[in-house]
């Protein structure tokens, strides 16, 4: 009877001990309050839907990253123009996150074979059909030289930004009749809800190399800056309210700090997203070091960052894209992985493709890297355009 008595006594003793001991217990301690996240858009006046993906590129990052891929529902290496098709879809039966184009061809009236004006119908047809999917829509702009008449790469002369940048100068009238034309398509882009279609638009990319007329040997720095913020101002003052504005500078070798992404910067209020275009060929080492700088650059501007451009022409890795995407890119907090375009080469001539293909030997990896759950795919999207919870936009 003793035994019974001593064994109730601590009980007695031990019930109150729990009771007080409950709120150290994670299982009965109330919730944390999520952390609410506040962006800038570089436009204040942007669209609704313009800041809610603005929004959900901030959101996504923190449960895994977008794959895109460039010209990816214009062409496939052995078709073009195939309405509904997709290089991405053919292969593992989901369109991309992101869907890149250029949309210099509706800028400067070019005349040339690569991006053709044959090539508009289709861009119009599939950015609205990505936009209805629900998918990010992506640009960058190949312009041609405006003041040489060359393409993107005449880096002939190392006056074309000053011109464009000198009060009613030949060129910068030029210039300014190209950016009306982007304007036009800018406010022409709806979708079937009759809304305007977000577009991150990424101009002047690469800026920090020679090979464009606005890359480091044709420009200075405030040539760079001013020709940045003549567009960005330019379109607002247009009446252009569905850009984000992406700088992507290439970061093709181990990247020694951040000032290699503040490269020419135009400042805090005139970028939305921090991307980098990063040919590294197969080199974890390398990718990795750069994509934890620019998490790190991410973190501390509070904009949104990803790869904008990345690939290995004619590469035959069968496990690429596991080893060498999603393994480096698992955990970076990045908000997207676009791939570069396939060529159009239904002979199969050429080694110009930088994403898988049906047929290709890394199409089992690649199919892998689709199931992970830290990788989004249009399928997988939440509703980018509306707004993410705990992330307020101004």
């Amino acid at each position: 009877m003793r035994r019974y008595y001593y064994m109730l006594l601590i009980l007695l003793a031990v019930i109150p001990f729990c009771f007080s001991c409950k709120g150290n217990d994670p299982a009965g301690s109330e919730p944390e309050e999520p952390e609410v996240v506040t962006l800038k858009t570089v436009d204040p006046d942007a669209t609704p839907e313009t800041k809610a993906l603005y929004s959900n590129l901030w959101a996504i990052r923190d449960k895994g990253w977008m794959y895109g891929h460039q010209n990816d529902l214009i062409n496939g290496r052995l078709w073009q123009y195939d309405e509904g098709r997709s290089e991405t879809k053919d292969v593992c039966g989901d369109y991309p996150g992101v869907y890149a184009v250029d949309v210099a061809s509706f800028m400067d009236g070019r005349k040339v074979p690569l991006q053709t004006h044959e090539e508009n119908p289709v861009k119009l047809r599939t950015i609205k059909e990505a936009y209805d999917r629900g998918m990010v829509v992506m640009a960058c702009m190949h312009l041609n030289n405006p003041l040489t008449g060359g393409d993107s790469w005449d880096n002939s002369s190392d006056k074309v930004v000053a011109e464009i940048l000198t009060k009613g100068s030949e060129t910068q009238i030029l210039f300014d009749s190209w950016l009306d034309n982007l304007a036009t398509l800018a406010k022409s882009l709806k979708g079937s809800d009759g809304r305007q279609i977000p577009i991150i638009l990424r101009p002047f990319h690469e800026h920090g190399h020679g090979w464009s007329w606005w890359g480091n040997t044709c420009t200075t720095q405030s040539e760079y800056i001013g020709l940045w913020r003549y567009l960005v101002d330019g379109m607002k003052s247009r009446g252009v309210h569905n850009f984000l504005y992406a700088i992507s500078p290439a970061i093709n070798l181990k990247a020694s700090g951040e000032s290699d992404f503040l490269f020419r910067w135009p400042g805090d209020d005139y970028v939305d997203f921090i991307g980098m275009d990063c040919y590294i060929g197969i080199n974890n080492a390398v990718f990795l070091n750069n994509l934890k700088l620019l998490k790190s650059l991410s973190d501390k501007k509070v904009k949104p960052a990803g790869v904008t451009e990345i690939g290995v022409q004619g590469f035959k890795n069968p496990d690429y894209w596991i080893e060498n995407i999603a393994a480096p890119m698992a955990g970076r907090k990045m908000s997207m992985l676009v791939t570069w375009s396939n060529k159009y080469d239904p002979m199969e001539t050429g080694n110009v493709y930088f994403s898988v293909y049906p047929g290709h030997p890394s199409e089992e990896s690649f199919c892998e890297m689709y199931k992970r759950t830290d990788t989004y795919f249009c399928k997988d999207l939440p509703p980018m355009y509306k707004m993410a919870e705990n992330v307020i936009v101004k």
